[in-house]
This record gives structure tokens, C-alpha cells and sequence, in this order.
């Protein structure tokens, strides 16, 4: 199976867990309400709700022991989305071909819709009721918290904001990168596979394996961008080949901690070689 055949099976799972969880818009407070649907849907490929059926299915899992991280994690995300794109931030009046959340909403409800969005992906997980036992509930729910905070994601897009241009350190550019892109990947396939009864050691493993594929498709999308001159990005301190030879040096290093996981993981390593391969 191939990550587009993957993506496409697994889509309904993922948008029905979504669409349950999110309250409609026609729900006082509606504007709120609409702004937090705003981004959600239509959504993206859903690539970290992928992930995290794959790392279940990669400890002999299905998909649906996952959908509680799924949606999760796809909610904070979301929720970094409209934020990244305040004025105060990047300042983007597009996201996906369509006016950002602060554009259509304001910039106040856009705030408070990713609020909201962080809190409902909390929520999600803390009345998981899928037969999960509570220990690794609790344990899912840590580990999001943490790369969900300052010392990961927050952190991470804390040191993006005051990057400077002239700093072109491939070490400080991928710290930036493995807290701010790669520490919610990594969490997305390890929480997956914790919820389908994964031991400590498989979870070592499959973390590891999804920093340096968050890594990866951080730089995979830097090179996407035509305009990165004043961005913290390995395309521009490398150079366009240095930074598809580092993107493809992580790849075959996280593929590589996957190996003795057999056939079980080969939606796990399609969706890796996705990562590095989309053209959008």
C-alpha cells in the first residue's frame, strides 16, 4: 500500500472522529463555533492523524485504537495553524486556498478558536472511552502536553520568531525545526502506538523515528517554498542540495530504527517517503 492509498482509506476514520468532536456552527457562540470548524474543514491530507494509525498498526494495532491521538493531535495542530498566522506572528491572510481564520473572523475569535481547538484535543483524550486502559491514557495525554509546550512546539516557534537571518547553524536551525514540527509528529505516531498496547522499548523507537521524520518534512517544506531568505530553514544555510541530502539522510536513519518491525510498518515508511516526495 502506498501513503496516497493509505491516506485515502483511512480519511473517513479521521473526518468522522473530527466532525463528532467539533460542536457545529449553528452552536451559540456560532462565530466561535465557525472559526473553529473554519481550518478543520476542508482540512488537509491529515498526515499526523496518518501517522498515528500507522504507529498503531505498526505494533499490531488498527487504526481505530488511535483515534483518540488522532484527532487530538490534529486539533493542535489546527490550533498552531491560526495562531502562526496572526499579524502578530507570520501574517498570513491565506491558508489552503482560503482567507485565514483572522482574516474571516477577526483576529480576537481566531485566538480564541485555537484556544478552543487546544482544549477540545485535551478533552478528546481524557474521555477516551475505547477500552484503553488509563495508564496510557494519562501517558498519551502527558506526552501531547509536553510537545504541545515551551520546551517543544511553543518553544520552538518562540526561537523562530527572534531567528536571525545571518545565522545559518544547521545545529540551532534543527533544534528549531525538531521542537516546533517534528516533537508533534513524533508524538502523533508514538501516542498511536501507545494506545495500541506498544512496550517502552517499541515507543523508544518509534519516537525516535519520528523526530527524524518531522525533521525531514520540515526541510521538505522549507524547499517548497520559493521564498525563504529570512527563514529559519536548512534550504538556506545548505543550500538546495545540502538540504535534500540531509532531508534524505534523516529518512534512511529513521527507516532504518523501523526495520525489525516487519510488514506490519510499511504504512509507517510509506508515509516517511511521502513526507520527503510531495510536490504540495
Amino acid at each position: 500500500m502506498d501513503a496516497h492509498s493509505y491516506i485515502e482509506e483511512q480519511t473517513p476514520l479521521i473526518e468522522g472522529r473530527l466532525e463528532a468532536a467539533l460542536p457545529p456552527a449553528d452552536e451559540e457562540p456560532g462565530e466561535l463555533h465557525a472559526a473553529m470548524r473554519h481550518l478543520l474543514f476542508p482540512g488537509g491530507k491529515r498526515f499526523r492523524p496518518m501517522l498515528a494509525f500507522a504507529g498503531a498498526e505498526a505494533v499490531g494495532g488498527s487504526p481505530e485504537r488511535a483515534l483518540p491521538i488522532a484527532a487530538a493531535v490534529e486539533l493542535i495542530h489546527a490550533y498552531t495553524l491560526i495562531h502562526d498566522d496572526l499579524p502578530c506572528m507570520d501574517d498570513d491572510d491565506e491558508r489552503r486556498g482560503r482567507p485565514t481564520v483572522h482574516v474571516a473572523y477577526g483576529e480576537a475569535i481566531a485566538v480564541l478558536a485555537g484556544d478552543a481547538l487546544q482544549s477540545l484535543a485535551f478533552e478528546i483524550l481524557a474521555s477516551c472511552d475505547e477500552g484503553h486502559e488509563a495508564v496510557s491514557v494519562a501517558s498519551v495525554i502527558r506526552d501531547l502536553a509536553l510537545a504541545a509546550g515551551s520546551r517543544r512546539l511553543v518553544g520552538g516557534q518562540a526561537d523562530d520568531l527572534v531567528y536571525d537571518p545571518k545565522d545559518v547553524d544547521p545545529v540551532r536551525i534543527e533544534s528549531v525545526h525538531a521542537r516546533k514540527t517534528a516533537a508533534l509528529i513524533a508524538t502523533s505516531i508514538a501516542g498511536g502506538a501507545r494506545l495500541a498496547g506498544a512496550s517502552e522499548a517499541e515507543l523508544e523507537r518509534l519516537e525516535s523515528f519520528g523526530l527524524e521524520v518531522g525533521i525531514a518534512f520540515q526541510i521538505a517544506d522549507d524547499l517548497l517554498d520559493e521564498d525563504e531568505n529570512d527563514e529559519c530553514s536548512l534550504a538556506r544555510a545548505l543550500g538546495r542540495e545540502g538540504a535534500e541530502s540531509r532531508a534524505q539522510e534523516l529518512l534512511e536513519s529513521a527507516l532504518a530504527r523501523i526495520e525489525g518491525f516487519g510488514e506490519r510498518a510499511e504504512p509507517l515508511r510509506e508515509l516517511a517517503r511521502f513526507a520527503l516526495q510531495r510536490k504540495v
